[in-house]
């Protein structure tokens, strides 16, 4: 009979393959034990790979809204912020205002208040986040205001060389004593009112666009998400701001100042309402925007929970291969340094 062998070397190869492919089915278990996922997701589920990988695409895509969801909410937080600080402004000058026309203040604390409201408008308007401007529309990275202090803003020039064309001298000479209720109304009316509630206002005032942010806040609902600068209220404001803090300081006669005074309060309570409006129209996006969040995070919800229904492996199950493949690499080690121990010398004697 013919008899034959195995050499203890091709044992050891034997050993050796086994315990590379031991190693790499290791390192496979060691990797769902510790994500609790298949480490394959191609070789685990096939055909159905597409699935995982097109609800992985969705849950990233609705993330990516809900991170944007988060800076529209931080802006329209500050939008309300400031439009809040205005219109608590606002209301001390209307009171100062109010006071000014049954007599129980003079022009100087009109003029004051007037510079206030006219120092935060301009600073508010103006404000900033990460380098976008809150209320320049969709120009964020253009100041959208004239600061009205300055003299030599567009703004200023234009409302002192109205004056001048208008009544023939400035509001300092002594002629401005003379001008009368009638020809100072009619002044605020067709001259100064179009600088800032038409064409001028673009002109000499505002940067900023008409067309505001308009921001997806869902897969299939969009908002506008912020104000601009050129909405009433805020023009009625620089108006009020800019007749106050620079008209009072007039040589005016005392009916040509009342005038100025009864125009302004009329438009400060015009822009506190129309302001109020504004901020109750944030508020309902605001709103839109937290509902629009909680429904994408239930949809998150549910495709992360489909992935993992697809993907998962059971803990238990994936320690148990983990500890059975260390054995058995641990045990072909053993066995490899038994066999390679093995000579012929040791039996020839």
């Amino acid at each position: 009979m013919k008899s034959s062998y195995v050499s203890s070397n091709a044992i050891s190869q034997a050993l050796r393959y086994s315990m590379m492919k031991m190693q790499t089915d290791l390192v496979s278990a060691q990797k769902e034990s510790t994500t609790l996922r298949v480490a394959d997701v191609g070789l685990a589920l096939g055909s159905r790979t597409s699935e995982t990988v097109s609800l992985a695409r969705d849950v990233s895509r609705l993330n990516g809204i809900i991170d944007s969801n988060a800076l529209v909410s931080s802006r329209l937080t500050s939008t309300q912020d400031v439009l809040g600080q205005l219109t608590a402004q606002a209301e001390e000058l209307r009171s100062t205002l109010s006071a000014a026309v049954s007599g129980s203040s003079d022009r100087g604390v009109v003029q004051a208040g007037g510079a206030a409201m006219m120092d935060l408008l301009t600073s508010s308007l103006n404000t900033s986040i990460n380098g976008q401007y809150l209320f320049a529309g969709i120009n964020t990275d253009v100041r959208p205001i004239s600061d009205f202090s300055d003299p030599s803003s567009p703004a200023r020039a234009a409302f002192d060389t109205a004056f001048q064309t208008y009544f023939g001298f400035s509001q300092t000479d002594a002629d401005a004593a003379d001008i009368t209720s009638a020809e100072m109304e009619d002044f605020l009316t067709n001259v100064v009112e179009p600088q800032f509630l038409g064409a001028g206002w673009e002109t000499n005032w505002s940067s900023a666009t008409d067309e505001g942010i308009v921001s997806r806040i869902a897969l299939n609902e969009t908002a506008e998400t912020s104000v601009s600068a050129n909405i009433t209220g805020l023009r009625k404001l620089a108006m009020v701001s800019a007749i106050t803090s620079s008209m009072m300081q007039g040589n005016f006669s005392e009916a040509a100042t009342k005038a100025v005074t009864e125009r302004a309060l009329a438009l400060t309570v015009e822009s506190i309402s129309d302001i109020t409006d504004r901020q109750a129209l944030i508020g309902v996006t605001q709103q839109r925007v937290t509902n629009a969040s909680e429904r994408i995070d239930t949809q998150i919800g549910v495709f992360e929970s489909t992935i993992s229904d697809m993907e998962s492996v059971d803990p238990y199950e994936a320690a148990t291969r983990v500890s059975a493949l260390v054995s058995q690499i641990e045990t072909a080690y053993a066995l490899t340094a038994r066999i390679q121990n093995l000579s012929l010398l040791k039996y020839m004697s």
